[in-house]
């Protein structure tokens, strides 16, 4: 069962559409966190990959993480782009596919 400050960030994940991210840094801003980090140590001990889809989740120049947890890098941009997110290269298209309610 997650502590409540888990259960915050997967709130908030789950709030973001099919199609598109947000960022660590979204997040943690949004609940008044000292740093994206803690983010993504809470999303790496996701329990439901179906529930919270902390796939959506990416760095704020659309880098991708290392440590996605279920499948690593690859993993990860394969269900981005099966849901329709933008890549240049590598990184996300942040203009493009960024979900911008967390960014305010």
């Amino acid at each position: 069962m997650p502590n409540n400050l888990s259960g915050l960030v997967y709130e908030l994940v789950e709030k973001v559409p099919l199609g598109k991210v947000t960022t660590y840094g979204d997040i943690a801003r949004a609940l008044g966190l000292k740093t994206p980090r803690q983010v993504g140590w809470i999303l790496h001990r996701n329990p439901s990959q179906s529930k919270t889809p902390c796939h959506r989740v990416v760095f704020s120049d659309g880098r991708l993480s290392g440590q996605f947890a279920f499948g690593g890098r690859d993993a990860q941009r394969h269900w981005l782009e099966s849901e329709g997110v933008l890549f240049n290269g590598e990184k996300v298209n942040m203009k493009r596919s960024r979900w911008t309610e967390l960014a305010r």
